[in-house]
């Protein structure tokens, strides 16, 4: 199955024209259309599958019920065949209907990129159309750094959308799936086998009690309710003892400074780049421990995020065409689009400092 991609090639360097750049996004979004159609034909081969899968399940227990009916004189090896083909049935059905979903989430994902790079072939189109737009070097130059920053953002909300479709496939999808299947052979034990039965409900139990957890930890990734209602810094703090919990990497939450309240737009900005910076030390720099430090002053926000891991070539990251997460370069663009700075500090060997500089 074609995995989607969601990487425009933008040219790199101050010469790239706005006809350039909408020549290479009206590839990508060629490229696009092409798995977009590839998506249309699977899902019609799934649904028709999922049909036919869903009228075996259907025969196979409308087959198990029959013989449950006269158990005095079924044999044995006849009633566990049946069983176990209701089940088989059951689980290739609930697997495919899994597949299915997931077809769909890329049908939807895929079908909103196209929508974006419609969007902006069709402004980078406008801007190449404009009277001496290739030949005044300062005015190009302005309307493809604006344009490059307006793709980058879009291509970093698709990628965190893409990640957390993935994230909520593989996870909670995936784990309601076999609650069902669980559910299933509770009910079919129950009045046959108490014993297995208990121990069925007890696993039941604790699979949705771990599942339950898992949607929570994505909605806190998603959209934490506790930075609307109580702020940046309490926030933080619940962050990076989430975080101690799950990365395996130790951080430590230094506050100094009045604590108060930001501008809401202002503290999801600043949220998110502390986010994506642990998020970059947890998977690429191999660190053994972090530290973050935020200090409030009367009109100014500073932050530091600092590790003792690998480092990295800061002018080689920035440049590169496949950022980690987010990428520093777009959290850099966000950040100056509020008036604030990051600096980054970072060589092989010897870890990273990342600093910003909010305005507040």
């Amino acid at each position: 199955m074609a995995s989607p991609k969601k990487q425009v090639p933008i040219a790199s360097g101050a010469a790239a024209t706005p006809a350039q750049l909408g020549e290479e996004a009206r590839a990508e979004l060629d490229q696009s259309q092409k798995e977009l159609k590839e998506i249309d034909l699977l899902l019609q081969q799934t649904s028709a599958e999922v049909d036919r899968l869903a009228q075996r399940n259907a025969q196979a227990a409308s087959a198990l019920k029959q013989l449950e009916a006269s158990l005095d004189t079924v044999p044995r090896v006849d009633l566990q065949s049946a069983y176990t083909a209701a089940l088989d049935a059951q689980k290739r059905l609930f697997m495919m209907r899994g597949q299915l979903e997931k077809l769909q989430s890329d049908q939807h994902n895929i079908g909103r990129y196209v929508g974006y790079l419609r969007k902006v072939t069709d402004s980078l189109q406008s801007v190449s159309d404009r009277p001496g737009s290739t030949a005044a070097p300062s005015g190009t130059e302005a309307d493809t750094g604006g344009q490059a920053s307006i793709v980058r953002i879009i291509e970093a909300q698709e990628q965190e959308r893409q990640r957390l479709v993935r994230q909520l496939h593989d996870g909670p999808a995936q784990s309601l799936t076999n609650l069902i299947l669980q559910a299933e052979i509770c009910e079919r034990v129950f009045d046959s086998d108490a014993e297995r039965a208990r121990h069925e409900l007890g696993e039941l139990k604790t699979a949705v009690t771990t599942t339950f957890q898992k949607v929570r930890d994505y909605m806190f990734d998603l959209r934490p309710m506790m930075l609307d209602d109580l702020g940046l810094i309490p926030t933080l703090r619940r962050y990076v003892d989430h975080y101690n919990e799950k990365s395996g990497v130790p951080a430590v939450l230094t506050v100094t400074g009045a604590e108060r309240r930001f501008a809401a737009y202002k503290e999801v900005v600043i949220f998110r780049v502390i986010q994506e910076l642990l998020t970059n030390v947890r998977s690429h720099s191999h660190a053994t421990r972090a530290q973050v430090f935020l200090d409030v002053s009367e009109d100014l926000l500073q932050a530091t995020v600092e590790d003792n891991g690998g480092g990295f070539n800061v002018s080689e990251v920035l440049s590169a065409a496949q950022p980690r997460g987010i990428g520093l370069s777009t959290l850099k663009e966000r950040v100056a689009m509020l008036g604030g700075e990051i600096r980054i500090d970072s060589a092989i060997g010897r870890g990273t400092k990342i600093a910003l500089q909010m305005p507040i």
